[in-house]
């Protein structure tokens, strides 16, 4: 008799545990792990899914108390076991369920039928960028000579769709060399922007792909698939699929189904793409690894970073980690000899220098009388551009039309009714319901998505002095089209994306030269190639100065060194106007310099000097309840008993306090913070909180999550 271990599927602690179940002997055949399937449990009326994350020989108590499985789900997915094995890693290292770390890395759950009229986002890609398809081509030669010894590139005869490689640079090569040699441990690939770090990744694609192995190339944002899909067909072939949120579930289905199946070489998508099911795995790729967006925000809470050391140790993988501004963790990681360290400190394109940076103090501007959105050398610059032809890409960290609505006469700010933050105003038409009259602005929630018309007085004083304040992407773009009206501008950012294919449109045509300025938020710094624009310029660079947060300083380096590193990547020369109010804060004068080994040095003396990571361990921990006064009493109840229970081992226990965005969707938010040198403590005092905070408060509407940097 066989049995099958199986989780249920629901998000409870009570059910976190796997359950055995009988195998019938019809499907004796078709059970494995990873599939699933429907069982009873307890007293429901109505059967339950569940995965089946292992089999047993072995009944562990009566056999007649063990119920069987009841069928099998209609197509249900597979998968290699070594997900299952990733996903108890994620369960016990994050502190969810172990049904959560597997709905994580399944994410594909049921086949979809064929749609004729459901097109191949490759082939979109592909498509929208000029290059000719072919279905099923193979990719470069396997017999192709190697690049890594005399710094040739592997060019395999790949096909009508790929053009011919030019020859690694010797920088190029000899990391390629490096990172192959490295067998035990991740790689981190540091290298200056425009130094031609998918370059790299390629060469070793090309090499796995010559052992007949399998890649993932992790990217930061759904923005950046159309170049980098771009760039990798066009070296590679079609053997390269994609996997995002913006697909249909059919879409999905059929990317999942190339994967398992064997018909690709390579996933190209953000951190979900990690969980690809390719059984013969031999290279993950973690390109800008050092953005936010590889730490999920939702349970599991992973870190991409560490959940793709573990996957790569358990496939006998290599993990390349890639970015022009590493993050501190990983580069201590190397200097501490976890991680090899390899280097590309020169631009790829022959005779592409770095370019000239310029800080432009606002506040003398405002002082000269300039009190526009551009400085005088912004403005100068950007004229030059457009008469010479040349592209202009301009960074402002801030979408909709304006930060805030303010009333002049009382200075009350219009607020969200559900969160603790102002609306933002936004540029778009709508129809007053009162008047029936055309009205430019409607104000939203970042946060919770709620909206309202743009008041025509101040609910506070009833003044009609109401007005916006601050800038956004919406009001650049106004200013740009008013002060430039020859110019074609593109925008780029949540809203004007936010419709299926947008990226790809928008990006494709700024690429084929069809638009001058490019305006958008931080999803345009991140890895993008226009050897066209020779002018960057950073707009409000404070902006991610001035917040709340240990790292405000690290990722203001890396976007303003990321932003500044799009301009002179082709045969002309480019220049980078940084424009800020603290022109003397080390982040910015360095960053203007692109001297991240400085500014490393610089800000770990402060991580050191103040405990932070990756000096130590931080644990956030969250709790949030739409019962104000029950959530702060869960949130001193929690900083007690830690303090008390692990006093001895040093901990610093340091709030509750309410978060910055105090209450989002109708929910009030409270934080405490726990920091502590060993991995293992913090561990330890998260396990104890969790189950003391669940034994008091897990009925009465108390949610809590745990962030551990």
């Amino acid at each position: 008799m066989k049995y099958a271990k199986v989780i249920i599927d629901i998000s409870a602690e009570q059910v976190d545990r796997a359950f055995t179940y009988r195998i019938p002997d019809e499907l004796s055949e078709r059970i494995m792990p990873g599939v699933r399937v429907q069982v009873p449990f307890g007293n429901a009326k109505k059967a339950k899914t569940g995965f089946v994350i292992g089999l047993t020989d072995e009944a562990e108590f009566d056999e007649s108390r063990i119920k069987p499985i009841l069928s099998l789900l209609p197509k249900a997915l597979d998968t290699n076991a070594d997900l299952i094995g990733l996903a108890a890693f994620m369960a016990a290292e994050y502190g969810c369920t172990m049904n959560q770390a597997l709905k994580a890395v399944l994410p594909v759950k049921k086949a979809v039928g064929k749609n004729r009229r459901r097109k191949d986002p490759v082939a979109e890609i592909q498509s929208l960028s000029g290059q000719e398809t072919q279905a099923g081509q193979e990719t470069g030669s396997a017999d192709a000579p190697g690049a890594f010894s005399e710094g040739e590139g592997l060019s395999g005869k790949a096909g009508a769709t790929t053009v011919p490689d030019e020859a690694l640079n010797p920088d190029q090569a000899a990391a390629c060399a490096a990172i192959l040699r490295e067998t035990e441990r991740p790689t981190l690939l540091y290298g200056i922007t425009g130094s031609g770090k998918t370059r790299v990744y390629i060469e070793l694609i090309r090499h796995m792909q010559s052992l007949k192995k399998q890649t993932i190339v992790l990217i930061p944002e759904i923005s950046l698939t159309y170049q980098t899909v771009r760039e990798l067909t066009s070296h590679l072939g079609s053997r390269v699929a994609v996997m995002h949120s913006r697909l249909s579930q059919g879409e999905k289905y059929e990317q999942y189904m190339k994967a398992a199946n064997g018909e690709i070489d390579v996933m190209v998508g953000p951190r979900s793409a990690l969980f690809t099911p390719f059984a013969k795995l031999g290279l993950i790729v973690i390109d800008e690894e050092h953005e936010r967006t590889y730490q999920s925000d939702t349970a599991p809470r992973y870190d991409t970073r560490a959940v793709a050391v573990r996957r790569a140790e358990m496939a006998g993988a290599y993990l390349v980690l890639g970015s022009a501004t590493p993050s501190l963790e990983s580069y201590q990681r190397a200097q501490n000899g976890e991680y090899a360290l390899q280097t590309l400190m020169r631009r790829a394109h022959p005779g592409a220098l770095m370019p000239t940076v310029y800080v432009e103090d606002m506040r003398r501007e405002l002082e000269m009388g300039n009190r526009s959105i551009f400085s005088d050398r912004l403005k100068e610059l950007t004229a030059d551009r457009l008469e010479r032809g040349e592209q202009i890409m301009l960074f402002l960290n801030r979408r909709g039309y304006a930060g805030f609505v303010s009333c002049r006469s009382c200075g009350t700010v219009i607020k969200c009714p559900h969160c603790d933050v102002s609306l933002t105003a936004h540029n778009n038409w709508y129809i007053d319901p009162r008047t029936g009259e055309r009205e430019a602005a409607l104000l939203s929630c970042h946060y919770c998505g709620y909206t309202q018309p743009m008041p025509r007085e101040c609910p506070s004083c009833a003044s009609r002095f109401i007005a916006p304040f601050g800038t956004g992407t919406q009001k650049l773009e106004q200013a740009v089209k008013k002060m430039y009206p020859k110019a074609r501008v593109l925008r780029m950012d949540a809203d004007s994306t936010a419709t299926k294919g947008a990226y790809e449109e928008i990006l494709s045509s700024f690429q084929k030269g069809k638009a001058d300025i490019l305006i958008g938020t931080q999803m345009i710094v991140k890895g993008h190639d226009f050897p066209n624009v020779t002018l960057v310029g950073i707009v409000a660079a404070d902006m991610s100065l001035n917040t709340s947060e240990y790292d405000a300083s690290e990722r203001t380096f890396q976007l303003i060194t990321q932003a500044a590193g799009r301009s002179g990547r082709g045969d002309r020369a480019g220049d980078v106007v940084i424009q800020t109010y603290d022109p003397g804060h080390y982040a910015i004068e360095l960053a203007a310099r692109a001297d991240y080994l400085s500014f490393y040095e610089r800000e770990m003396s402060y991580r050191k000097l103040m405990h932070y990571p990756p000096d130590t361990f931080l644990m956030r921990v969250r709790l949030r309840s739409e019962d104000e006064a029950l959530v702060a009493e869960a949130a001193e109840f929690a900083a007690d008993r830690a303090a008390q229970l692990f006093a001895a081992d040093d901990a610093a226990v340091i709030g509750p306090c309410s978060e910055a965005l105090y209450k989002i969707n109708d929910n009030y938010r409270k934080i405490l913070y726990i920091k502590h040198p060993s991995h293992d403590i913090i561990i330890k005092i998260r396990d104890t909180l969790e189950e003391v905070l669940m034994s008091r408060y897990g009925n009465r509407n108390v949610y809590t999550s745990f962030d551990i940097r």
